[in-house]
């Protein structure tokens, strides 16, 4: 038998699989057509207009 050696290259650092990740991810959002919005620095997407839920587990 003859065994083959393979030579494996070193993983990536997280941050760079990351980036890498995230760039071809926008590059394949604007090859179909995708928009990318410039929102205003201080702009919240969280809408404060409906009051929370709060849930009564039990009555006193």
């Amino acid at each position: 038998m003859s065994a083959k050696k393979t030579i494996q290259q070193p993983k990536p650092a997280a941050a760079v699989a990351s980036r890498e990740s995230i760039e071809a991810q926008v590059s394949a959002f604007l090859k179909s057509g995708g928009e990318i919005q410039q929102i205003a620095k201080g702009v919240s997407g969280q809408s404060w207009s409906t009051p929370s839920r709060h849930i009564v587990i039990s009555k006193k």
